[in-house]
């Protein structure tokens, strides 16, 4: 796909944070807004759990289809490696114990990711970022490098089991390309509501969502390795996100204080999404006024006057 030009005026970008569980929600603002007949947007950016929804958005499957899916379909327990994500209680928390130590001292994490990906290449039919519905970005950090990356081309799957792999739980999407080494991680640590992206691509108007609005915790909900790790980084970012949100046109928050690796209370969390949309109606209207029709009858590349 052509790289967009700077200045170039179009319609409007629509950026997607992370936050694990909590970017359900980024399920409900989609279908909100398609509910409603906004526009659509002509690029989406995502990072971590934004960029698998916004990359399966871009890739043509409707809001409607989406939450049909995770909410009929989606079990995230079936896409992990090991049994012992599967069982409940003193056993099963025993077993998961001593396979996550194990893991720690043999391998990359404790999860492999295969089976999010062979998901994730189901769900996009295999598309390459120049067969999307609608152009899409998202990015990765290389621990080789150190240096984040803008995913913009090639397989979207892998793009979004790279941005997705967070650190210590999946491994590193390992990457060799023409004699050079990367190994990919969640883009949230570099930015986590990365509206730089849309803005480098030349979009004028930007509309950003914050799943992971920062707030104190309860102390009680520090309890685990994987909980204190999150909320490490979710600490170290925070300054950086605010500076990267001041960049966005509107910015929409989606506070709930679910933690991001329960995906079991799919509902509500659609449900906060589309809420927080009818709440912020009149800001959303606003940021959409003065725009005319689609100039071209496609969504790929169709542009706006505005």
């Amino acid at each position: 796909m052509k790289l967009m030009k700077k200045n170039e005026k179009r319609a409007w970008a629509l950026v997607l944070s992370g936050g694990g569980a909590k970017g359900l929600a980024h399920l409900g603002i989609l279908k909100a807004f398609a509910d409603r007949g906004f526009p659509e947007p002509s690029l989406v950016v995502g990072t971590s759990m934004g960029a698998i929804v916004g990359g399966l958005y871009a890739c043509g499957i409707s809001p409607g289809e989406l939450i049909r899916f995770v909410q009929e379909e989606f079990d995230i327990t079936a896409y992990l490696d090991s049994f012992v994500f599967k069982l409940n209680g003193p056993v099963g928390k025993f077993f998961q114990t001593g396979q996550i130590l194990g893991n720690f001292t043999t391998r990359q994490g404790v999860d492999s990711g295969q089976g999010i990906l062979k998901l994730l290449e189901a769900l996009t039919q295999g598309k390459t970022f120049a067969e999307t519905t609608i152009p899409f970005r998202c990015n990765a950090v290389d621990l080789v490098s150190g240096k984040e990356l803008v995913l913009r081309s090639g397989s979207v799957a892998r793009a979004l089991r790279a941005s997705m792999s967070f650190p210590a739980f999946f491994e590193p999407l390992l990457v060799e390309e023409e004699g050079v080494s990367q190994c990919l991680v969640d883009g949230g640590l570099a930015d986590n509501m990365p509206v730089r992206i849309a803005r480098d691509e030349g979009f004028k108007r930007v509309l950003a969502v914050n799943v992971c609005d920062f707030k104190p915790v309860p102390v009680s909900t520090l309890r685990t390795g994987p909980q204190i790790v999150y909320r490490a980084i979710e600490v170290a970012l925070q300054v950086m996100g605010r500076k990267q949100e001041s960049l966005a046109d509107l910015t929409l928050y989606t506070a709930d204080q679910v933690s991001p690796f329960n995906f079991f209370r799919k509902k509500e969390l659609i449900e906060l999404g589309e809420l927080v949309v009818k709440e912020q109606e009149p800001q959303i209207q606003a940021f959409f006024s003065g725009m005319r029709k689609w100039t071209a009858g496609t969504n790929k590349g169709s542009l706006f006057s505005v």
